[in-house]
This record gives C-alpha cells, structure tokens and sequence, in this order.
C-alpha cells in the first residue's frame, strides 16, 4: 500500500467508523453468536498470497461485526495466534485448534512474556514441593528459588526474576555468545547441592547485543528431565522462523513450556503485538485466576471460550488482534517472508562491505537482520566513532559490549528500506572514521 492509497484508506476508515457512531443506537448491546462462532467463517491457516483490502473489509462486517468487540476480540485472537504459530510450524501443543493444552495469547511485550512465564512457573513449583512435603512454606520456598539465563539474555529477564521476588543467576555463553547444557548443568547441580531451587529457565533465540542463539535443542532435554519451566525468547529473531530457511533455528521447541517474540519488531505489526504461546495453559491461568461476580459470565465454566485476562497482568484489554489479521491477509505468508529475506540480504551486504575495509572487523556471526562491528582498535576509538555518529544524526546505532568490547550494532529495520540506503550508510561511516582516525593521529 502505497501513500496514495493509505490516504484514500484513511479517509474510507473514517468514514466507516462516522457510520457506525452514528447507527450505534441501531445495533444490540449484546450479540447473539455462540461461543467459538468465529473460527468456522474464516481459514484455518493465514493465506499465501494477499487477498484484496476490499474483501477483508467485507469480512469485518461479516465475521467481527456479529460478535462485536466480545467475544470476536477474544476469538480471532485466539485463531491468529494460531494462524502465526502454523507460520512457524511450532508443535500442536502450543496450539488451541484441536482443544488441546495448549495457546497462544497477545502480551504488550516480551518483557511482560518472560514476567507471567516466571510467576506461572513461580506457582507451579511452589504447588509441586508444597504439595510433596505439605510443612513448607510458601515464604521458605520463595527465598531458595532460582531462575536462569544466558549471560547474554536480555535485562528483562533478571528484571522478571527481581519482579517476582526470586534470585537470578547468569549462565556464561561459548564463544559464540550461546548458552550451553554443559554449562547450564554445571550451575544446576551446583545450585541443588547448595540446597537452592532451580525452577526456570530463560533460553533465548537471537540475542540483543548480537543476535546470538542458545543452543535450544541441548538446553531443552536439561530443563525438562529437572522439571524446569523452560521458557523461550526470539524477541527479535522469531518473525524469520516463518521462512522455512530459518526455521531450524527455532528447533528444540518442542522441549518448551512457553515461547514467546514480537511481530511488532520484525512482521509488520504495529506495536505493541508480542505473541506468547504456552503449551499448558493451566499452568499460566492457575497462577493469576480470580473471579469476582463482575467479572463473571455464563459461559466461565463450560470449556467452550478463553478468558484472556487470566493469561496477562491487566484485565482489561485492546482488539490487538485484528491488526494481526489486516497484515497476515494485506501481505499473505509470501510477502512477509520476502520481507525477512530482504532485510537479510541487505544486513549481508552492509557485512560485506565492512569485510572490504581493513579499518574495520566484524565481531559475531551474521544471521538475520543485525550487524555487530567495529573499528580494529581501542574501545575509546569506537567510543568516538558512534559519537560522531550519533552528533551527525544521519543514522542511529546501537552499541553492546561483547566479551568486553565496545561494539557498534548495524540493524535493518525499515519496511522500506533499500541497498541505497545501506550504502549510504556506510559511506557515512566510513567518512566519519576517516576523520577520527586522522584527527588521532595528528
């Protein structure tokens, strides 16, 4: 969708929602569909090919309009995270079309994700040693439990662990920034000899500072035969997971208890849209269920709907679903995977051509959309190069530090972004490091 036809969508838009304020008083209050009315009007699976914007219009009429915004918000969310976790072939347990155990549920972020991960793991353990040596206290238990993650792992995973009132404890990466079973069964077994209680465990899938990966299939086996909750992060890295090409990486999976990334990074879904999937579903609404008689409804207890707010930390919430549904049919399948490969191949060629410069070494290994580089030299001489950057503000980088080097970070991100721009870029880059480097040696 071009500007021009945004503009006219817009105006349309506006005009729809005129409308419908103004037959508002026309309309019930209350619907008159069943519980799991949706799923049957619309495919199991997301399209291949884009269907027209027309068509998508007519079905809102047809499919959400009946159900208004309840139980319609509750439903498609449920198919959609059903549609994308098809898109990343993720195991039927984490999927709510057969009535199994399992499902998908829209978080704000993934920091929230990795939050009711722990506390539903939190709960879970607690219920478990409780329920085997009935004399412990809840408080006797808090105080021993141990949650872990990569060295490399985002700061929101220990910022879980300080929220849910437990200890975290890092677990040193390999030489290519990945968490390892030797090394994560190391600190276990350390950890139960002290008589602490490990109980989950953050793997993470493309890692902030360098897109790095936990070796999830290795990992997975340990948190399962210790009955730890093994809980998932591809924040960034999980939209690639929909091109077949990129999929192994998400291998090991299958050993998770919760998976969660962001459509809102990388998929074309405005913020906030983070899609969180667990494979026992009781084990996230047993932690947080509450039902006060406002909050009641006469399908609660039949099996028949999902009640989100049992599976996130607000009770309220937004139709964040439907905007899933606009770009999954706008774009189908197809055209957000060539979306992912173009990103890809634009962060390879911003690799090549810093390979081309011997000023300059690239510092992990590129596999998606992100860039990890710097100049041969002192951290101070990097220090200075983003500085100029930064003052020149053309473009915008982030640094990490990696096994203590300060590292510039180059990520494609822009939907319309072009090799044009990645050349320009570096062309600014280089100019700039040009005059650094001569400014030092004068």
């Amino acid at each position: 969708m071009d500007a021009t036809e945004f503009r006219r969508r817009g105006r349309e838009m506006v005009d729809y929602i005129a409308d419908y304020i103004e037959g508002i008083e026309g309309r019930q209050v209350y619907p008159d569909v069943e519980p799991g009315y949706l799923r049957p009007l619309i495919p199991s699976c997301a399209p291949q090919e884009p269907d027209a914007y027309e068509d998508i219009m007519k079905d809102v009429e047809k499919v959400i309009m009946p159900g208004a915004s309840s139980p319609a918000c509750t439903e498609l969310e449920t198919v959609m995270l059903d549609w994308l976790g098809k898109m990343l072939q993720l195991p039927e347990a984490f999927l709510a079309e057969k009535a199994g155990s399992g499902g998908g549920v829209i978080q704000g972020s993934a920091s929230e994700a990795t939050l009711m991960a722990l506390l539903a793991a939190r709960s879970r353990a607690t219920r478990h040693l409780q329920a085997t040596r009935p004399g412990l206290t809840e408080a006797a238990i808090m105080e021993k439990l141990v949650a872990y993650g990569s060295d490399q792992a985002h700061c929101s995973v220990e910022r879980a662990a300080l929220i849910g009132g437990v200890k975290f404890k890092a677990i040193p990466s390999d030489g290519k920034f990945a968490m390892r079973a030797s090394a994560l069964q190391e600190v276990l077994e350390r950890d139960k000899a002290a008589g602490l209680i490990p109980f989950f465990v953050v793997a993470t899938l493309g890692t902030t500072s360098c897109c790095s990966f936990d070796r999830l299939s290795e990992v997975g086996p340990v948190c399962n035969r210790e009955d730890l909750w093994l809980h998932v992060d591809a924040a960034y890295a999980g939209s690639a997971f929909i091109c077949p090409e990129f999929r192994h990486l998400l291998n090991g999976v299958e050993f998770a208890d919760s998976f969660n990334f962001n459509p809102h990074k990388w998929l074309l879904v405005n913020f906030d849209c983070s899609a969180m999937w667990v494979k026992k579903r009781v084990d996230l609404t047993g932690a947080f269920k509450l039902d006060p008689v406002y909050l009641q409804h006469s399908h609660q207890d039949s099996g028949l709907i999902t009640d989100y707010r049992h599976w996130q930390l607000p009770l309220g919430r937004r139709f964040r679903s439907l905007k899933m549904w606009f770009v999954f049919r706008m774009y189908g399948v197809k055209g957000l995977q060539a979306h992912i490969r173009k990103h890809v191949q634009l962060a390879h060629e911003f690799e090549s051509l810093v390979r081309q410069d011997p000023r300059f070494e690239v510092c992990a290994e590129v596999t998606l959309g992100l860039v990890c580089f710097r100049l041969k030299g002192s951290n101070k001489l990097n220090e200075d190069l983003l500085d100029r950057i930064s003052s020149a503000k053309k473009i915008h980088l982030v640094p990490c530090h990696l096994r203590g080097r300060f590292v510039l970070r180059f990520a494609i991100c822009a939907r319309t972004v072009e090799p044009a721009h990645v050349q320009q870029a570096w062309a600014h880059i280089q100019t700039l490091a040009s005059a650094l480097l001569e400014a030092a040696q004068e």
